[in-house]
């Protein structure tokens, strides 16, 4: 059957959400090779330190497959050899450790704006007593690295000192790579300690890697704009995106595709349409989305494809905030129908809904929907009850579809769990 050149925006939120998975029914039992599955649809997880309800790079999972076991995908990613490693993708990030090479024209690049002659000469002591330490004694965190400068010596950076900045540049620029967490904090290891040397050794050219990265892109989104395809790795370079997208459609990989009401400047933007994207007549999904997951992460998508505006407000004063302190976009069939502000209270065993809003256009199962996701939000993270605050519009329709769950007043209380080592992203 042949397929259109314009979509109606309610077929491209469908194809965009089948390509990240939510077409799929949910497993009885998500084991590692759904996980795997998972991944491999994203091609990349986001990491954020922001841990009040879950810590983001489990969310993803949870939204696409359910209640799952996280220490499964722990040591997907924090195993000593792990199949993932993190780094610097859309921004920080885990890949598999297979792609490494793929990076390294941007480990180039952050070696060319970061490492200049300047910056080694300032740090070359702490430096080259880094690169000696984790030769000599293998992985470690920052704070097993004795070293006898002063803390906040080294140059700001994330007020960091000498020795964790040292290790940042050293990753940004390949040498250095994670080799996992303790906790949530770092452990740093020498590249060749961490990456299969295999891999090392075939560094991937730069169009060759951005032809590749466009081409997950794509197949990830399903239906996109280059600005869609270029944020999912965070390419600055507009003519290499334009480049290789239009390598794919000579390849017969992604075609030209009009969507309604998808502009730019105020005229109809080019989109395109990965050939091999599902396009179902129907979408039913439920989920509760992270700030960061693919379908939402890049602000403009999420206004073409939902006329969903959305910006965290962790860091904006309390009586200014709309929404709540971190609220998570809800999906429910094929459209963004609200947002929940939610908090793991382990000492009372209780998931707070901390606010509840509305979107337009929701349809009349959403909340019914939104409570048993809620519900099972609680059970994944091991919680015994829900209580549910008086702020928001949409508070009231979830406590009548959840009448064994408590209420309670909206609160001031702000809690942040921020690793030492790293900003929210």
């Amino acid at each position: 059957m042949p397929r259109p050149s314009t979509l109606t925006n309610a077929q491209a939120r469908r194809i965009a959400l089948a390509a990240q998975g939510f077409a799929r029914t949910r497993p009885e039992k998500a084991g590692t090779r759904q996980l795997t599955a998972a991944l491999a649809r994203m091609s990349t997880l986001q990491i954020d330190s922001v841990n009040v309800f879950a810590r983001s790079h489990y969310m993803p999972l949870f939204s696409r497959l359910g209640a799952y076991d996280t220490s499964l995908l722990d040591r997907l990613l924090f195993a000593r050899r792990a199949p993932y490693v993190e780094y610097w993708a859309h921004v920080a990030a885990f890949i598999p450790a297979e792609d490494w090479g793929l990076f390294r024209f941007r480990m180039d690049d952050l070696r060319a704006k970061h490492g200049t002659p300047e910056w080694y000469d300032a740090h070359r002591a702490v430096v080259d007593w880094v690169r000696t330490e984790l030769s000599e004694r293998g992985p470690l965190r920052p704070a097993e690295i004795e070293y006898d400068i002063p803390r906040g010596t080294g140059g700001e950076w994330w007020n960091w000192d000498a020795v964790k900045n040292a290790l940042e540049h050293l990753w940004l620029f390949g040498e250095v790579a994670i080799a996992g967490r303790r906790g949530f904090e770092r452990v740093y290891a020498l590249a060749e300690h961490v990456i299969p040397a295999s891999v090392l050794a075939a560094p991937v050219p730069r169009a060759d890697a951005i032809r590749e990265l466009v081409r997950r892109a794509a197949r990830a989104h399903g239906v996109a704009t280059a600005s869609d395809i270029a944020d999912y790795w965070r390419i600055k370079d507009r003519r290499a995106i334009m480049t290789a997208i239009a390598e794919l459609v000579d390849a017969g990989e992604i075609e030209a595709v009009a969507v309604q009401r998808w502009l730019s400047a105020g005229r109809p933007a080019k989109a395109w349409l990965h050939t091999e994207a599902a396009m179902p007549r129907r979408l039913d999904a439920a989920a509760i989305l992270t700030p960061f997951d693919p379908v939402v992460w890049f602000r403009d998508r999420a206004v073409r494809l939902f006329d969903f505006e959305y910006r965290i407000e962790i860091y904006t004063p309390a009586a200014q905030r709309r929404y709540g302190y971190y609220s998570l976009p809800v999906l429910v069939g094929d459209d963004i129908v609200g947002r929940v502000d939610l908090k793991a209270d382990r000492a009372t065993s209780r998931l707070l809904v901390q606010s509840a809003w509305w979107e337009h256009g929701r349809s009349t199962d959403a909340a019914s929907r939104l409570a048993g996701e809620l519900r099972t939000a609680a059970a994944w993270q091991g919680l015994g009850g829900i209580s549910i605050s008086r702020w928001g519009d949409a508070v009231d329709d979830l406590a009548a579809e959840l009448p064994e769950a408590a209420r309670h007043e909206a609160g001031t209380a702000e809690p942040v769990a921020l690793a030492d080592d790293e900003p929210a992203g």
